[in-house]
């Protein structure tokens, strides 16, 4: 149960080690035959079918192991990406995203998505190098002076729609987006409340650094605004 890794990169070995022989040897077959089949294409559906049994059986019980779990989505988010991208895998074909985007499982990826980003907010904002810009000694890469924490919580709300953007659905789609909207405001109160240890200082290092943050943010949230 703890190396999904193990079944999910040997389907992708078989994928790429029978593309040659289902091209040159079986498509021909097919085509001669006037029929519309791509072998490969076939080949990669049935070692998935094979793949969405496999998973069935295992993550109901791992469910309730986040640490199990976890490593299962980024093993299957990993798998698909190289599925699509180097195997030219369909979209209309079964997909492990329809096994993950079942009830139990969706709630249960949801559930520890947004306990791991909390918990990335929480080290981001205790962190000493929070408020103090990476770029800080080069003038032309940082005119908006951005807080690492800002940047790093943007990073962390483009990783998470990177991981979703995939699901079959556009309600699912949506409850991701739910979760992004919440973390929006989760940062806002956190940036509130240390924005109030320093209104004396409203001049101040820190005090600045929330608004440059806070304009980052809603200038990137205005870019992403035309991104569907």
């Amino acid at each position: 149960l703890n190396k999904p890794e193990w079944y999910l990169t040997q389907v992708l070995m078989w994928i790429g080690n029978h593309a040659k022989f289902l091209d040159d040897k079986i498509q021909p077959i097919l085509d001669k035959a006037g029929s519309s089949v791509n072998a490969g294409l076939e080949f990669s559906r049935a070692l998935v079918m094979l793949i969405l049994e496999k998973l069935a059986v295992d993550i109901p019980c791992l469910l309730y192991d986040d640490t199990l779990f976890c490593h299962l989505v980024d093993e299957v988010l990993l798998f698909e990406r190289e599925l699509y991208s180097v195997h030219g895998y369909l979209s209309s074909f079964p997909s492990c995203m329809h096994i993950l985007s079942e009830e139990s499982c969706f709630q249960r990826w949801l559930t520890v998505e947004k306990k791991f980003a909390l918990q990335k907010m929480d080290s981001m904002l205790s962190s000493e190098a929070a408020w103090i810009s990476q770029y800080k000694d080069i003038t032309d890469v940082d005119e908006m002076k951005v807080p690492d924490c800002a940047e790093t919580f943007m990073t962390l709300l483009l990783v998470i729609t990177d991981r979703y953007k995939n699901l079959p659905t556009a309600s699912r789609k949506l409850q991701f987006l739910g979760l992004q909207k919440e973390l929006v405001d989760d940062f806002r109160i956190r940036l509130t409340q240390v924005m109030k240890e320093e209104t004396r200082a409203s001049l101040g290092f820190r005090y600045c650094a929330i608004l440059n943050a806070v304009n980052y943010i809603a200038t990137v949230l205005a870019d992403w605004a035309d991104n569907v």
